[in-house]
């Protein structure tokens, strides 16, 4: 379950799971990871 300081998807709202390096939603997969210039 994500911790409610989660950030949410930016395509659907949903809270994102911290998974290693990722942000992954549970509707589409992998959204950012480590690489990735966006932060929350």
């Amino acid at each position: 379950m994500p911790a409610d300081d989660a950030p949410a998807c930016p395509q659907c709202d949903a809270d994102l799971f911290k998974r290693h390096c990722k942000y992954v939603c549970p509707q589409h997969g992998v959204v950012v990871d480590c690489s990735d210039p966006f932060t929350f």
